[in-house]
């Protein structure tokens, strides 16, 4: 057992422009407050608009990053500037729906050195890493397999889950395949093959899905992930 002092108090920074008809805006805080209890701490959120994030300074003294969900962000910069801060500064990271899409262009823009990757939703040209969805996952549930041996899978401790989303876009077939071979690998998939999770080999928690496992506060369920998330922010 490790000697170091688990933190009572966690600073969660959740980067996205708030709107209170969003679902997912909704959920979330539920789901870190649940969350916090189940696990005997504190979550002190700051919600900071796109328009507020401009330098690594902005993001310093939080235990935890969240990108969430509802994009486009006001200010798209914002969400690289925090998804690229807690990748190469180990900070907890957990991105939903937008969060996800975001830290896919992140890792191609900065990771593989593809300055041109953009998404589908803001950009016409460029190597288009996040592309329209085949068929709208706009307020639709769906099983996703899970990777047993991964950050999602020991989460929720079952290799089948079902959750919802609400989105259009998701990555293009062009990145998929670019995936395969890189540390930050799928680890849920629908029932087509595609991917639904992804997560960061290395890095202590930095864990990005299509789907919003926040919307299970709202239904007066647990939130594994949320709870993953937190309990990687303790430490």
């Amino acid at each position: 057992m490790s000697d170091t002092q688990l933190k009572s108090t966690l600073r969660i920074a959740l980067i996205g422009d708030y709107n209170p008809a969003v679902i997912a805006h909704q959920a979330i805080p539920q789901a870190l407050d649940n969350a916090a209890a189940t696990l005997g701490v504190s979550a002190d959120y700051d919600w900071l608009s796109s328009l507020e994030v401009t330098s690594d300074e902005d993001l310093v003294g939080y235990d935890a990053i969240w990108c969430v969900p509802s994009s486009p962000y006001l200010n798209e910069d914002a969400a690289y500037l925090a998804i690229r801060f807690a990748r190469e500064n180990g900070v907890p990271f957990l991105g939903t729906c937008a969060g996800f899409q975001y830290a896919v262009v992140e890792y191609a823009r900065n990771v593989l050195g593809w300055k041109d990757a953009g998404h589908a939703e803001t950009a016409s040209e460029g190597r288009l890493v996040i592309g329209r969805l085949s068929c709208s996952l706009v307020e639709v549930s769906d099983k996703i397999a899970l990777l047993a041996d991964s950050i999602v899978g020991r989460a929720y401790g079952e290799t089948e889950i079902e959750e919802g989303y609400h989105c259009n876009y998701g990555i293009a077939e062009l990145f998929a395949t670019v995936l395969a071979d890189e540390p930050l690998k799928p680890t849920g998939w629908d029932k087509q093959g595609e991917i639904r999770a992804v997560e960061l080999q290395g890095h202590p928690f930095f864990v990005a899905t299509l789907f919003q496992p926040e919307r299970n506060a709202l239904k007066g369920k647990p939130s594994p992930l949320v709870e993953a998330f937190l309990a990687a922010a303790e430490r």
